[in-house]
């Protein structure tokens, strides 16, 4: 029984065995490599082949960007300093910067879109991250409005007045929540509209003709470069979000007035291209407007390139919406939540953490496609490229304008991708 025990005992380990160096091949970045850029014969050849075409780029275009020429006023003074050699001028960059930026707004005034633009991100961080002040949300809600004021000037009173349609509309809808959710609704969509189209411009004038508060104003054609792209972009990514939202349910509706409204809509817009929509905006909508009635033609784009975003952004919410369970809408009604409610606490949120790629992918596709108002005669940045190489200084320059024009639209796009990334692993709840 002794003998026993003490053999049992001596298999028995009291103590642990030292923690030891994983093998060369399983740590570091011998392991990254197998793991990413060697994972078989196939990975081996397509990262051969990409190391290949990689030396091949920084052999072909290096020297050209090493030999480069930042201080020059003209391609020939290039030239010049070039000596017959080869390199890229950048100096049109430096010569052409306010106005690829800025195009040609006054430059006295430069201090009013630099100041819109530091504004605007301040606006959107509580709308973007949580740790922001909620407070902060009242200076998003005003910021379009200011914006405004700061870029075109003029009288204080008519964003003033703009703001008020908002107010109206607000206040139609309080009105009338006790006669359905329907005629409220309405109220509040119609309301505001026919403030702004018959009423607001008499109220900024009569109060401006009281209280004259205003800047000095900047026509819409002095507006250029990235700025206008700018403007278009981040007003059509503001606008047609919430209006897409609203598409999508009007799609799913059970009334077929809103149904056939919402559907007619969405299928007319997806299936015309964004070109023939701006040219409408440029040449005929002017004849559906009350007499009289003057749009900015900057104004009247941004509302057909929003009317175009939120057409595709109604999609992608329908999506998500698809996508979710049934169990979902019927917990909504066991809680005993109206239409609006269980959309808002409920079914909403939930389908907009699925839809986040295909929203942000739309946002992306419509910023770079501010682009195409170069053929209704607003210089963006291409624009005013072809005006800069058309220039007696800087005719026969090409590469250096794209790159530069490219290399801002990446940084611009490429943020609103890293932000999709690190706001799809914030409301990844599922696994906690």
């Amino acid at each position: 029984m002794s003998d026993t025990h003490a053999q049992t005992v001596a298999y028995v380990r009291d103590t642990m065995l030292p923690e030891q160096v994983p093998p060369v091949t399983e740590r570091g970045a011998v392991k990254w490599m197998r793991a990413n850029l060697f994972d078989g014969w196939l990975s081996t050849v397509l990262t051969a082949l990409s190391l290949l075409a990689l030396a091949w780029a920084v052999l072909a275009i290096g020297p050209w960007l090493m030999n480069s020429v930042w201080n020059a006023g003209s391609l020939t003074e290039c030239r010049q300093i070039l000596d017959g050699t080869s390199g890229a001028c950048w100096g049109v960059i430096r010569d052409r910067f306010h106005q690829l930026m800025l195009g040609f707004y006054p430059r006295h005034l430069y201090w009013r879109p630099i100041l819109t633009l530091v504004l605007l991100f301040v606006a959107l961080g509580p709308i973007l991250y949580p740790w922001v002040p909620r407070k902060m949300l009242w200076f998003s809600a005003a910021f379009p409005f200011l914006g405004y004021f700061l870029l075109w000037g003029g009288s204080l009173w008519f964003p003033v007045s703009i703001a008020l349609g908002f107010v109206v509309g607000y206040g139609a809808l309080l009105a009338l929540r006790n006669f359905g959710t329907l005629l409220a609704t309405t109220a509040a969509i119609i309301t505001p509209v026919l403030w702004w189209l018959f009423v607001a411009g008499a109220f900024a004038s009569t109060l401006h003709g009281i209280l004259p508060l205003g800047i000095e104003g900047v026509r819409s054609d002095r507006f250029g470069g990235f700025l206008i792209s700018l403007v278009i972009g981040f007003t059509g990514i503001g606008l047609s979000l919430p209006l897409g939202i609203l598409l999508a349910l009007g799609r799913q509706s059970n009334m077929v007035l809103i149904k056939s409204v919402c559907v007619i809509f969405i299928e007319f817009i997806r299936g015309v291209p964004l070109i023939t929509l701006l040219f409408t905006a440029q040449l005929l909508l002017g004849y559906f407007l009350p007499p009289g009635t003057s749009f900015d033609l900057i104004l009247r784009v941004v509302i057909m390139v929003t009317l175009f975003a939120a057409a595709y952004i109604a999609e992608v919410v329908r999506g998500g919406l698809a996508a979710l369970p049934r169990g979902q809408y019927e917990a909504a009604d066991a809680l005993g939540l109206d239409y609006w409610r269980a959309q808002r606490l409920i079914i909403m949120p939930q389908a907009l953490k699925i839809s986040i790629p295909g929203i942000v992918n739309t946002f992306i596709g419509l910023f770079k496609d501010t682009t195409l108002v170069v053929f209704i005669g607003l210089l963006d940045p291409v624009g005013l490229s072809n005006a800069i190489r058309a220039s007696s200084d800087w005719q026969g320059i090409y590469w250096e304008l794209f790159m530069f024009i490219g290399a801002v639209f990446f940084i611009f796009c490429f943020g609103m991708s890293r932000y999709s990334m690190y706001l799809e692993r914030r409301l990844r709840t599922d696994h906690r």
